[in-house]
């Protein structure tokens, strides 16, 4: 995270505007919540997620919860709430395909709900939300290539979450988004890792069953190896279960 010269507050690839005056407010909040979500940079997508909507609730001026969405290819695969009443709305608004975070994702831009009482877009939407005492919200969606984190900041009292008031919700998503990123490279190599690890393990094993059956059959390493898959046809299960009951029983047929 930096500040350019202009007053630009720049994460990652992305940067988001704020004035000086801002950038020096929210230098120490934005440290402490940076280095909040930088300690789960490998933790799993879900907690970060939660921390996200921990952390707009906290620091956003007259946020009252949150709730965020993580899509992938326009598939919301994780989402969090900082309220259960709030993870209900959400859950609300994937189910209907209506709702501020619905269009927030399809236009790929922040939308604004001043005033629940007045708004008309989204009726289902509208109705649930007062029911809760929700008065207002802003969406915001954050797009990183096929990954899109979208956060909903709620309020009890009307027009209090303009755009001009949020950047630190804007900051935070951006930041998260970076998280997420990371998160799931991370994943990535952790599942090569282990791929290769199990990989690495069959092979030991059937090279070991293998030396077995050629001791005790007098046979080639091809042969040895022709007679367990022989026995995984016959059996239906794979040659590395083969080759451990082999290892682990000596028997020479296991048929």
């Amino acid at each position: 995270m930096a500040t350019t010269a202009n007053g630009m507050i720049v994460i990652g690839n992305g940067e988001v505007a704020v004035s000086e005056g801002e950038s020096r407010d929210l230098s120490a909040e934005l440290a402490q919540a940076a280095g909040e979500l930088l300690t789960l940079a490998s933790a799993s997508e879900s907690r970060a997620m939660h921390r996200l909507v921990e952390l707009a609730a906290r620091h956003v001026p007259g946020c009252s919860g949150a709730t965020a969405v993580l899509w992938h290819e326009d598939e919301a695969t994780v989402t969090a709430a900082s309220h259960p009443d709030l993870s209900e709305l959400a859950e609300l608004q994937l189910a209907i395909r209506q709702g501020p975070i619905i269009d927030a994702v399809a236009e790929g831009t922040q939308i604004s709900c001043p005033d629940t009482l007045s708004e008309k877009r989204w009726p289902e939407y509208t109705s649930r939300a007062l029911s809760m005492g929700v008065r207002s919200s802003l969406t915001l969606v954050h797009v990183s290539g096929e990954l899109a984190l979208s956060m909903t900041m709620y309020a009890t009292r009307p027009k209090v979450l303009d755009a001009s008031r949020t950047p630190v919700g804007q900051l935070l998503i951006a930041f998260c988004t970076a998280v997420m990123r990371n998160t799931s490279t991370y994943d990535a190599a952790q599942r090569t890792v282990r791929q290769l690890s199990e990989g690495a393990d069959s092979r030991a094993l059937v090279n070991q069953a293998k030396g077995i059956l050629m001791v005790g059959l007098s046979c080639s390493a091809d042969e040895a190896l022709r007679r367990m898959r022989e026995i995984s046809q016959a059996r239906q299960i794979k040659v590395t279960e083969v080759a451990r009951r082999i290892v682990e029983s000596h028997e020479l047929d296991i048929g």
